[in-house]
């Protein structure tokens, strides 16, 4: 089962993509764990990609397409895998799926977490993260025991930057221009399934289960 995640960032799915993995016993592939690997690893592709990260610049899409097909054919994919965070955008998309067509093989499902802009915006402004051991907490969903304070490490928790109302606007401003045609495409594919992402985290996850079958 090859499952693509759509949906705007804090949005939450990059939570179903992982629940879905352990569910389905299949890996959960983000474009930021390839790069990670792949610099790691020192492949040629990799170094490739550090050269432009290191320049402030964006990787181009036949280096990332590269990692992600060397990615999907490794023994752990051979039952299907599900994309977090690629494709961004429709050339993406499209070299995806002939890239895949080429292999005869194709995207089974693109899943959209559809989540409101104005319920991202407060989602994403209650987030506080502990920069002293990375925990994170929600001040509606998942308040620390005392306000302001690391339940783990008793730290001082912070807004970060890219969780300020500000930020997330523009994030969001480049998501619907650059990433939402991706919801067109795959419906034109006929495999895109949408689910309402403002429930409870367990009841969309169920909704993209009954979708995915037991």
């Amino acid at each position: 089962m090859k499952i693509i995640m759509l949906g705007a960032p804090g949005a939450g799915k990059g939570t179903q993509a992982k629940k879905i993995a352990a569910k389905y016993q299949i890996p959960h592939i983000s474009t930021g764990d390839i790069f990670r690997a792949n610099i790691k690893n020192g492949t040629e592709l990799g170094m490739k990609a550090k050269s432009y990260m290191d320049a402030g610049g964006l990787v181009p899409d036949e280096i990332t397409i590269g990692m992600l097909l060397d990615r999907i054919h490794e023994a752990d994919c051979q039952n299907g895998y599900v994309l977090d965070g690629f494709p961004r955008t429709i050339p993406q998309a499209e070299s995806l799926t002939k890239a895949l067509k080429e292999m005869g093989e194709s995207i089974d499902y693109a899943v959209n977490v559809d989540v409101p802009d104005e319920n991202i915006i407060n989602r994403m402004s209650g987030r506080r993260a502990c920069l002293g051991c990375g925990a994170t907490y929600h001040i509606v969903y998942n308040a620390p025991a005392k306000e302001g304070v690391c339940d783990v490490c008793g730290q001082s928790l912070v807004l970060r930057d890219d969780d300020k109302p500000e930020t997330v606007k523009k994030r969001l401003q480049v998501y619907h221009e650059q990433t939402q045609p991706l919801i067109d495409y795959y419906k034109k594919e006929g495999v895109l399934a949408e689910v309402d992402g403002t429930k409870d985290m367990e009841e969309v996850f169920q909704a993209i289960v009954d979708i995915l079958g037991a």
